[in-house]
């Protein structure tokens, strides 16, 4: 049962890079940090826990990180749940402060990537994902890395069963572009036609899926500041921003009994996520001003518009081709760029959503400001797997 509201007091973000580009994980893990305590006008010490998300790293590396900003003794734990960890510290951190455990925690999520596809290092054990792996060997045996085959096989689904052709993807990719060219952090900032999409390399052939509809290997990190509200008031914090509602999935048997590429990779997970947060809200997607949704590929952005409703399934074409998934249309979806763009820092890329979604709710988003926005929706997936969906409001 919540006692309390959650309000996220300051947020930090570092400018992400390309693998071999950027500092080590420590050094930007603490100057995320600093970032979010400078933008919460609140020292160090007085976080009184700090959850920290990471998913390629050795144990205790938010120990690692945060003694560079400070050494206080408190709880610190690591979490990580794939490419939705930021979001699930997130989700730990609000719940520390909604059940009145704590006044003051740190979320916090970095990443030091390789070049290169997604892989697994711990071969010599079982892989979480073997029953993703066996079921895709049957329905989508592209000869392609582990993630091109789950979404290139999910988008090759969708593309049969709307009678869609890839250029749908390739139009999401451009909105993108046209997004991130006016966000300073972002990783790409060209802006690219639908048709230079197309004509990128193809790295699965099978779905019609370039080079251009992929996330980029990124490295970076994110960190947020929540705080009770006696806690804000106390210190006269900045309280324009809430966490209203907030819901974590993870799979149902349907993700392997349905057969399905678009299952398989959690498009149930997050129906049932956006669900949940809508009806903790009492609000429905028609009432969201701007999303921050996780488009690791293109194609699945094409398949959250449809589980967190912000159309009808089969639906997706429409709404894209009336612009309504960027300024001037029903909602904008990922002004940052979102992952395609800004890139993926897997564990700070939950966090990050939260910095950009908070700058839109407070108005300080610059050029990439979103008119009058008042209530925002995140969504952040991990297969294997997790979804965690985030709905804010202005308070004030």
């Amino acid at each position: 049962m919540r006692s309390g509201k959650a309000f996220v007091a300051g947020v930090g973000a570092v400018p992400f890079t390309k693998p071999g580009a950027s500092d080590p994980y420590d050094v930007m893990a603490a100057a995320a940090t600093a970032r979010a305590l400078h933008d919460a006008r609140l020292d160090y010490r007085a976080i009184e826990q700090a959850i920290v998300g990471y998913v390629y790293g050795d144990s205790t590396s938010g120990q690692r990180a945060l003694y560079r900003v400070g050494m206080t003794g408190i709880p610190i734990v690591n979490v990580n749940n794939n490419c939705s960890t930021g979001s699930t510290a997130l989700y730990l951190a609000r719940q520390l402060v909604e059940s009145g455990a704590v006044d003051c925690v740190l979320a916090l999520g970095f990443e030091q990537m390789r070049p290169g596809a997604l892989t697994e290092y711990w071969n010599d054990r079982p892989s979480p994902f073997a029953r993703f792996d066996e079921l895709c060997a049957e329905i989508a045996p592209y000869p392609v890395p582990l993630a091109l085959r789950y979404f290139g096989g999910a988008g090759r689904e969708y593309m049969d069963r709307y009678a869609v052709g890839a250029d749908l993807f390739a139009r999401v990719r451009a909105k993108a572009s046209r997004h991130a060219a006016n966000n300073p952090t972002a990783l790409l900032r060209k802006v690219v036609s639908e048709q230079e999409v197309l004509d990128a390399p193809l790295i699965c052939a099978e779905a019609g899926m370039t080079r251009l509809m992929a996330c980029p290997p990124t490295c970076g990190a994110a960190a947020a500041v929540l705080v009770s509200e006696d806690f804000a008031r106390r210190m006269d914090l900045d309280r324009r921003v809430v966490i209203a509602a907030q819901a974590m999935t993870t799979d149902r048997p349907g993700t392997f009994e349905e057969r399905s590429m678009i299952a398989l990779v959690g498009a149930d997970m997050s129906r049932e996520a956006a669900g949940q947060v809508y009806e903790q809200a009492g609000i429905g997607p028609a009432d969201l001003d701007v999303v921050e949704l996780h488009d690791c590929f293109a194609q699945n952005e094409i398949l959250t518009y449809e589980a967190l409703g912000l159309c009808p399934e089969g639906g997706s074409a429409r709404f894209v081709a009336d612009g309504d998934n960027t300024y001037g249309g029903r909602v904008v979806t990922n002004p940052s760029g979102g992952l395609l763009c800004k890139g993926h820092p897997l564990g700070a890329t939950g966090l990050a959503q939260c910095v950009e979604l908070v700058e839109q709710l407070r108005g300080q988003a610059g050029a990439r400001q979103v008119d009058n926005a008042r209530i925002a929706l995140q969504h952040n997936l991990g297969l294997g797997g997790a979804c965690v969906v985030t709905l804010y409001q202005r308070s004030e």
